[in-house]
């Protein structure tokens, strides 16, 4: 199967409702598999949290959270054969206004992030 790349979603996303991903993010760092294919096009991940709200800082929960996204990224990439920087916004309001894209800064060359 071809993806084009990666649609992000965040848990306060009201179209999510406990599905609409492949793949899900606990703020524990934790990934929840869905059973279900969502889309044939894109592979959609949904990132636990609210990035509508102003913040000054990820927390070290928060932090942990991007470094295995990161990675999750890389090896679907790397599985799918995309660019691990085919990533989109689900839409305007959804990962929401604030969410930290700076932290998805991916190469796989030197697997930095």
């Amino acid at each position: 199967m071809q993806y084009y790349g990666i649609i992000i979603h965040h848990s306060a996303c009201s179209s999510i409702n406990g599905k609409g991903y492949d793949y899900f993010i606990t703020r524990d760092g934790s990934i929840i598999p869905s059973s279900d294919k969502t889309d044939p096009l894109y592979i959609h991940i949904c990132v636990e949290g609210n990035f509508s709200a102003p913040r000054t800082h990820l927390t070290p929960a928060e932090q942990e959270q991007f470094f295995v996204l990161n990675k999750l990224i890389i090896r679907l990439a790397e599985v799918y054969r995309f660019e691990p920087d085919d990533l989109f916004p689900h839409d305007i309001s959804c990962p929401g206004p604030l969410f930290p894209w700076s932290q998805l800064v991916i190469s796989p060359e030197d697997r930095y992030h």
